[in-house]
């Protein structure tokens, strides 16, 4: 199937995505921030660079896009339009998360992950829910979080 807009249009629609600042990313800064505590963003020393960085609780939490990082989810389809392009780019990102956070892990960082259908769609979680699960990990001392729709 071709695609429905013009490539200039392409362009222009896909530069208005953003990798900082996103929904789920606000959702967090903003129920962690009220909830006590303080971070910084997107570490450039880190690898991955982290959406939040905790370094009193030597933690990190990464928002991570249900599309862009190939989540089984109901908000991820595959495009119908340059199939083997998108293959390869959500499996190149994969990757790079598998190694951003074996780096981490490596580093002794602790590692959260909160999925957009976990704050977003039809199977999200209630946000305070989600904060509170993330203020709880924080505070743990346990290695992992992973935080996805209620699916």
């Amino acid at each position: 199937m071709a695609d429905v807009v013009t490539p200039d249009v392409r362009s222009r629609m896909m530069s208005g995505i953003r990798s900082t600042g996103t929904k789920p990313e606000m959702i967090l800064r903003r129920g962690l921030h009220q909830a006590g505590f303080r971070y910084r963003l997107h570490a450039r020393n880190l690898p991955g660079r982290p959406d939040l960085v905790f370094p009193r609780y030597h933690a990190v939490i990464f928002a991570h896009g249900c599309f862009w990082h190939g989540h089984d989810c109901h908000l991820f389809k595959w495009p119908s339009t340059r199939p083997e392009f998108w293959q390869t780019k959500i499996a190149r990102n994969r990757t790079v998360d598998a190694r951003s956070e074996a780096a981490l892990e490596e580093q002794g960082w602790r590692i959260g992950i909160v999925w957009e259908c976990a704050v977003k769609g039809r199977f999200r979680e209630p946000q305070d829910r989600v904060i509170a699960s993330c203020a709880q990990w924080l505070r743990s001392g346990q290695n992992n979080l992973e935080i996805r729709g209620a699916a």
